[in-house]
């Protein structure tokens, strides 16, 4: 009843065997690094006997399963909102997690709101064939992006609703090229697109997709739930006592954390790595070294924070959302790199300025900060201090970045509610 009606033509089957040979070649690539990398490795071993693992997970209940697939962390947490409020709506239903990354799966297997969590296989067509076969799901949803043509076409083969959720279009994705027939055939396997804005939607209708509407993105939901909930984190709690104002950096590189390192000593810093290995928290140690530098654990070992600390370096997963709560001023990471900036979200769903790097303009919630003046682009180290020193310099003006921060959040919530209303309007599930 739900299977999407095919548009345009099938792909080339050249372009599909591309696909595949693609698919095998990142096999054996990643099999080769797995000697010498450590994700390589967990993405290998992760993968390995996973029909066993997962029939293993199944047995015992005959209850119906809702499948969400995220690529890794940051989408699993855009998933969240959408993953709890069908755990409300549907009790009865199991809730399987899949990941393509380690990463992702890393945090996923923490999260007490699923049942089972595990690795997708590797696209083929055998592998998905079993995959959709074992677990026979009642609702699948993707977020926002992790396209894989095999495992879409089995659910669509199966009659399954399939969704796709927080997802962004651009014209310089395959989808929108001549040589993206697999791209835009994957987009046919769909009962509904979500797309977080109407820019989106007129790219899909350009290209014959139809079955699609803007409702948002759940990740606007996702912060505003985190900062109704906030869990207090005392050892930076006591960090950030006194008078120094201080600054929260969050998802830092190394080209971030050397502008981070060019600010003065009349501030207190929180910086959260992206990369939190030992070797790398010992590099970022030794650049902050002139200044009194703690990592987190190493403040838990002090008890309190002493009087002459500066900067903290978090080396714990997951604390990021709540650590924004404690800052007069925030630093995004990523914006040095060519991937572009980190979740600007959950800083501003706190009401704090958001500062980061140049390579910004392909997110949209940024420039939307940028645009209600919440936040701001720095290029180098004295654009950084000018706009830090600015900042603190004028406590009306800081005010009124973190409220116009805080008020697009408040702005852009209620995706959830309108995935949510869908799902229930077409019925595509039921609590019989």
């Amino acid at each position: 009843m739900f299977a999407p009606t095919f548009v345009g033509t099938p792909p080339n089957a050249s372009f599909l065997l591309i696909y595949v040979v693609f698919i095998r070649l990142y096999a054996l690539a990643i099999r080769i690094a797995a000697r010498f990398n450590g994700k390589a490795r967990a993405w290998v071993e992760g993968r390995r006997n996973w029909h066993q693992h997962l029939q293993k997970a199944l047995a015992g209940s005959g209850a119906p399963v809702i499948w969400m697939h995220s690529a890794s962390a940051g989408e699993f947490e855009q998933g969240k909102p959408v993953l709890e409020a069908l755990r409300q709506q549907y009790p009865q239903h199991r809730i399987l997690v899949t990941f393509f990354s380690p990463s992702g799966y890393e945090v996923g297997v923490k999260y007490k709101g699923a049942d089972i969590v595990t690795y997708l296989p590797l696209d083929t067509a055998a592998n998905a064939e079993r995959f959709v076969d074992t677990v026979r799901p009642a609702l699948v949803v993707f977020v926002k992006y992790d396209y894989w043509y095999y495992h879409l076409n089995a659910v669509c083969r199966s009659g399954t609703p399939l969704l796709l959720v927080s997802a962004i279009f651009q014209p310089r994705q395959a989808f929108f090229k001549w040589y993206g027939g697999v791209h835009r055939r994957m987009l046919t396997f769909f009962t509904w697109l979500f797309v977080q804005d109407e820019a989106s939607v007129q790219l899909l209708q350009s290209i014959g997709v139809t079955k699609c509407s803007a409702a948002g993105d759940t990740r606007f939901d996702r912060v505003a739930h985190i900062t109704s909930n906030p869990a207090p984190l005392p050892p930076i709690e006591d960090f950030v006592k006194g008078d120094l104002p201080v600054l929260v950096a969050g998802s830092t590189w190394a080209e971030d954390e050397e502008l981070l390192n060019a600010l003065g000593d009349d501030l207190k810093l929180v910086i959260v790595p992206h990369e939190i290995d030992d070797a790398h928290i010992r590099q970022l140690t030794e650049r902050f070294s002139k200044r009194v530098t703690l990592t987190y654990t190493g403040l838990l070992h002090e008890g309190c924070a002493p009087p002459s600390l500066r900067v903290v370096i978090i080396n714990n997963f997951g604390m990021l959302s709540r650590l924004y709560r404690y800052a007069h001023i925030t630093y995004i990471g990523g914006g040095f790199n060519k991937s572009g900036i980190h979740n600007t979200l959950e800083a501003a769903a706190w009401g704090k300025p958001v500062l980061f790097g140049p390579n910004y303009q392909k997110f949209r919630e940024a420039k939307g900060l940028i645009g209600c003046g919440a936040a701001r682009s720095v290029s180098n180290a004295e654009e950084l201090k000018k706009a830090v020193s600015g900042l603190l310099a004028n406590p009306a003006e800081l005010d009124r970045a973190g409220l116009q921060a805080a008020r697009y959040v408040q702005d852009n919530i209620g995706a959830t509610g309108r995935i949510l209303r869908y799902i229930q309007e077409n019925r595509l599930l039921t609590n019989a």
